[in-house]
């Protein structure tokens, strides 16, 4: 017996963390879209938005893309 979680898309998820930002809670938002609160918690972390130090916003998905990218690219200019 497998216990095969839903998947959602990406737009989906960053629409759940919008109503979340519209004054909706977790648990109403797990109640209403048949969610688990973790994961809804797990999509606020990801896409919630931080504006950076010119104004940019960014999501945090975004700022760990650019950490990896960073990070890849010191590994192989450090020979």
């Amino acid at each position: 017996m497998t216990n095969k979680q839903p998947q959602y898309d990406e737009t989906f998820k960053k629409n759940i963390v919008a109503l979340h930002q519209n004054e909706k809670n977790q648990t109403e938002l797990s109640k209403e879209y048949g969610i688990s609160v973790s994961a809804i918690l797990r999509w606020i972390k990801l896409y919630s938005e931080v504006r950076v130090d010119d104004n940019t916003v960014m999501t945090a998905k975004q700022i760990k893309e650019l950490q990896k990218g960073t990070h890849s690219l010191r590994r192989k200019t450090s020979y």
